[in-house]
């Protein structure tokens, strides 16, 4: 039998201004939802987990979403075809 197919994994990275701007985001959030102040590596593993679990499937959608797009402009762009070369 052939090779069994392997999942391939994702690895979304963020710039280090975005990454401490979430992280940011995140302890301010545990402090003003659940009166908590996370340190900063709490926060960060937070945001880890989030990247690896949540992320593949939100950026999975996008993709999804964008070729919606796409094929309802290409379905309009057909629509403009001079009439003898329909």
């Amino acid at each position: 039998k052939g090779a069994a197919m392997k999942k391939e994994r994702y690895s979304f990275k963020l710039d280090d201004y975005t990454r401490k701007e979430i992280i940011e985001g995140i302890r301010r959030f545990f402090i003003e939802t659940r009166d908590e102040d996370v340190d900063m590596l709490t926060a960060a593993l937070y945001l880890d987990f989030i990247m690896e679990s949540i992320a593949p499937a939100i950026y999975n959608q996008g993709i999804d979403d964008a070729e919606a797009f796409m094929r309802d402009k290409l379905a309009d762009m057909v629509l403009l075809r001079a009439d003898e070369y329909k």
